[in-house]
């Protein structure tokens, strides 16, 4: 089949590897690249930077409400548009464009988890489970049909990104044999009275706040992990935590309760000790490298 491929973060990669291999992807569409820095240096996408790697060509439009971006679209007489993350809502002229339709590659088993974040608010919350939903797409967002969906297990001790990765697989592979069988799949409609919305991450939700209970904390270090980050702060520096576990001692929530060898620090209903750390403006380590070298005071509040 002819695709146009829209996607944009490291999730989407994966997929748009193997659609290359199997189809003719005539045109990547993903966000526009940043600058950063003095010298205004150009940061493109994952997607962007993969695309070139395989001589396909990138479009990065703001937006494709516009009239003169639909007709280009358009103009590359594809068979269907395959969306993996790609971060911007597809108007109603586009989702009717494609014979074959748009179809979606979401992390999580619809209608759990729609919107923008579904990988790290499943561990958030303490899903037993997550996965990807090859879907239909339509204007509501990640409201259509599911062709295909396959689960995996959320482990006691998986993060972010190790949940990212996996379902970046998953995704892939998945989208090929959903796209080997489309044809003959009668797609399930979701069921509106299950739906729960991911919404968006935000830093401002990192601020560790030592009155929530231990597992509701170590819940957000794993979902967290390794962006947005969850961190506390300390003498007016910021402290970020990659890995903690429960730990039986009691205290006041937010004070330190054992500095040397081991940090830990008291909750509402325990404490947790932070296994690896990231000192602001430092690397990551385990957290006896840190100590060896920062001091923290015993009976100090976080």
């Amino acid at each position: 089949m002819k695709v146009i491929f829209m996607g944009t973060p490291d999730f989407s990669v994966p997929v748009l590897d193997e659609l290359t291999e199997l189809h003719d992807v005539v045109a990547v569409y993903t966000r526009a690249p940043t600058e950063s820095g003095r010298g205004k240096k150009v940061n493109k996408s994952p997607i962007h930077i993969f695309a070139d790697s395989k001589g396909i060509e990138v479009r990065t439009p703001l937006s494709l409400r516009n009239i003169e971006e639909q007709e280009i679209l358009k103009s590359y007489n594809a068979d269907i548009a395959i969306v993996a993350a790609y971060g911007m809502l597809l108007p109603k002229e586009v989702l009717e464009m494609f014979p074959k339709g748009c179809i979606n590659v979401h992390a999580s088993l619809l209608p759990r988890w729609r919107g923008a974040a579904p990988i790290q608010r499943a561990i958030e919350y303490g899903d037993k489970k997550s996965g990807i939903s090859i879907m239909k797409m339509v204007e509501a967002l990640d409201a259509g049909d599911v062709y295909s969906m396959q689960e995996i297990e959320i482990t006691p001790t998986m993060t972010g990104g190790q949940l990212h990765d996996k379902l970046s697989e998953i995704g892939a592979s998945l989208l090929i044999k959903t796209l080997e069988n489309l044809d003959s799949i009668t797609p399930i409609k979701q069921d509106e009275n299950l739906v729960t919305y991911a919404k968006k991450l935000d830093k401002k939700e990192c601020l560790i706040d030592f009155n929530e209970n231990t597992e509701t904390i170590l819940r957000k270090i794993r979902a967290f992990n390794p962006y947005p980050s969850m961190f506390f702060m300390y003498n007016n520096e910021r402290f970020k935590i990659f890995e903690a576990e429960a730990i039986d001692k009691r205290g006041e929530s937010g004070t330190i309760l054992k500095s040397d060898k081991e940090l830990v620090i008291a909750t509402i209903d325990g404490a947790i000790s932070v296994t690896k750390i990231q000192r602001q403006g430092k690397q990551v380590m385990d957290i006896d490298s840190l100590l060896r070298g920062f001091e923290f005071k015993t009976g100090d509040k976080v």
